[in-house]
């Protein structure tokens, strides 16, 4: 039999279940895929803890890599032995194997391990459309991205300094710090101890930024429309540290005219050519060595709950990846 985490109730870590499960032959447009490595993401203890909800019993996770094992009937494009990796996908990627649709699937290019592309799909994904899609990062830019030490954190300041634009990132301690400024940020703040609306407007020379990528959320959103310039985009991508408060929007008249969108990488991969589009940019980049992906922590798959526990306390830097 097959091993998957479930969860039968929303709640902490402890609500995940190592559990037996059935997989069965593929459908229509459907793969049977065996995972050898899973990419682990704050929005997994979103689902798990009901924030986003979810029809329950539910498997968990939207990223992974593995090999192709059987195929449905009406998929051309992928035979069985396929090294392929997701993270754009219904949940379940925290399983030995599963059923998925063939459409979300990409082939692993030579040069791009499992356990890197487990790390990297979902993080690279979101990335490449912040910064090439919601805001077109461009040379000259100078951008503040919060959480600048985390998985998507250590790839976007990677890659838009590819780009030629600045980068501040805002990271909690000086570990976190020295982290960010190796994988691309030019100034680094440590919130904790540091304004950094204040050091956005030194750094910036009162000119303040175009965009501002906030992954942080409750703790940080008020203050990134702060460190906007005239006309500038606040990117809300997730929120760590909680939802942000309804927003009155005269106050985005108030401070510039300024645009906040709630972006999801669900939208901007919906479509097949699209996704497909964006995997190619995000291998060129990681293939050609602009952006490097490490993986900081492994567990077992088995231990997702110690992993949740460790992400969810701010432990873990960079990517993790649970393995098959």
């Amino acid at each position: 039999m097959t091993h998957a985490i479930r969860f039968h109730k929303t709640g902490g870590p402890e609500v995940l279940v190592w559990e037996e499960v059935s997989v069965g032959k593929p459908g229509p447009g459907e793969a049977r895929i065996r995972h050898t490595a899973v990419g682990l993401n704050f929005v997994d203890i979103y689902n798990r803890s009901g924030v986003y909800p979810v029809q329950l019993p539910s498997g968990l996770g939207s990223e992974a890599a593995g090999i192709v094992e059987e195929v449905g009937p009406g998929v051309a494009e992928l035979t069985p032995g396929d090294r392929v990796a997701y993270g754009a996908s219904p949940l379940g990627a925290y399983s030995e194997a599963r059923l998925i649709p063939a459409d979300r699937l990409l082939k692993l290019p030579d040069g791009v391990d499992d356990k890197t592309a487990a790390a990297m799909m979902l993080k690279g994904l979101t990335t490449q459309y912040l910064i090439r899609q919601t805001y077109r990062v461009k040379a000259g830019d100078t951008i503040l991205l919060h959480a600048a030490a985390g998985g998507v954190g250590l790839i976007l300041s990677q890659w838009a300094k590819h780009l030629g634009a600045t980068v501040i990132g805002t990271v909690s301690s000086d570990q976190k710090a020295k982290l960010a400024k190796a994988h691309g940020c030019d100034h680094v703040i440590i919130y904790t101890r540091e304004d950094f609306v204040k050091r956005v407007d030194e750094i910036t020379g009162g000119k303040k930024v175009p965009v501002v990528y906030d992954s942080v959320g409750k703790d940080t959103f008020l203050k990134s429309l702060d460190c906007l310039a005239p006309l500038g985009v606040a990117a809300l991508f997730g929120a760590s540290s909680g939802a942000v408060e309804p927003l009155n929007l005269g106050l985005l008249a108030q401070k510039g005219s300024l645009y906040v969108t709630r972006p999801t990488l669900f939208t901007y991969a919906a479509k097949r050519e699209a996704l497909v589009a964006m995997a190619n940019e995000l291998f060129d980049v990681v293939k050609s060595g602009a952006v490097k992906i490490e993986v900081h922590q492994t567990y077992p798959l088995k231990d997702a709950a110690k992993a949740h526990a460790d992400l969810a306390a701010r432990k873990t830097t960079g990517s993790t990846v649970l393995t098959v």
